[in-house]
């Protein structure tokens, strides 16, 4: 059975929990990637125990840092940054008992010689790799940002599998607006995809509607979860409560939760 995931609503929080409950759900933090959070112990602290008060999913994954988190920067000092951003979403996903953590590839796509490229993934696949190392039992998952093929991606994952805690997060909604079918997306990383992003949009912007408000093909979608997914977790990245609820209605109805 498929595990699905909302993103939850402190201000309902709820209501999150009884759909999580009806639903069988799990969750995917979403307020940790914020500097402004993560500059702010006091305020980290009220949200970790607040939720800790909820009768939380048995299972949870967090979206870490994302904000020109830049960690393959021949800069030195925002190298730095950006392992002080990891290192922070990884801490708290496992103060809240989160089993998951993603990260952007944040790759830039305009960057594309062959040497430039080459290197990149070098440097990603030599930093990511210690970051494996170091947090065994955390489940670390690349997502899919800027990338307008999968190339990327799937040469930085032939070196990081190696690491059973390493996965990619496949933004299906950001595949849909690649230069590259999103059926290629799941066919060239099938191998390596352990958590999808899922939401509607329509072709042209990342407008994270209900699953269902806007033209991806729904069907295709579930034909490539059949064939090259299987096993992978599923969040419904949508925010707010009404889209939530609209998605997994979608979902039920098409058979696919």
């Amino acid at each position: 059975m498929k595990k699905v995931l909302i993103i939850p609503n402190l201000n309902d929080l709820g209501t999150c929990v009884q759909l999580a409950e009806q639903y069988n759900l799990g969750f995917e933090y979403n307020e940790f990637f914020s500097p402004k959070v993560l500059d702010d112990a006091a305020e980290q602290k009220k949200i970790i125990n607040t939720y800790k008060s909820a009768q939380l999913p048995a299972y949870m994954t967090l979206h870490g840092a994302f904000f020109d988190v830049i960690p393959f920067s021949v800069d030195p000092k925002i190298t730095e940054i950006a392992t002080l951003r990891i290192e922070q979403s990884i801490t708290i996903a496992k103060d809240l008992g989160a089993k998951a953590v993603v990260f952007h590839t944040n790759y830039n796509p305009f960057l594309n010689t062959p040497s430039y490229i080459a290197g990149w993934v070098e440097t990603n696949i030599a930093y990511w790799s210690k970051v494996l190392e170091a947090h065994p039992n955390m489940n670390i998952y690349l997502e899919n940002m800027f990338d307008t093929t999968p190339d990327i991606l799937e040469a930085l994952s032939k070196g990081l599998c190696r690491y059973d805690n390493y996965g990619v997060a496949l933004d299906y909604a950001h595949a849909s607006l690649s230069q590259t079918a999103p059926i290629e997306w799941c066919k060239r990383l099938a191998a390596y995809i352990k958590h999808v992003h899922i939401n509607d949009n329509d072709k042209k912007s990342d407008l994270h509607l209900a699953w269902g408000d806007g033209c991806l093909d729904r069907e295709q979608f579930y034909d490539c979860y059949n064939k090259y997914m299987q096993g992978a977790t599923v969040l419904i990245e949508t925010s707010s409560i009404d889209n939530i609820k609209r998605s997994l209605e979608v979902f039920e109805k098409e058979g696919f939760l």
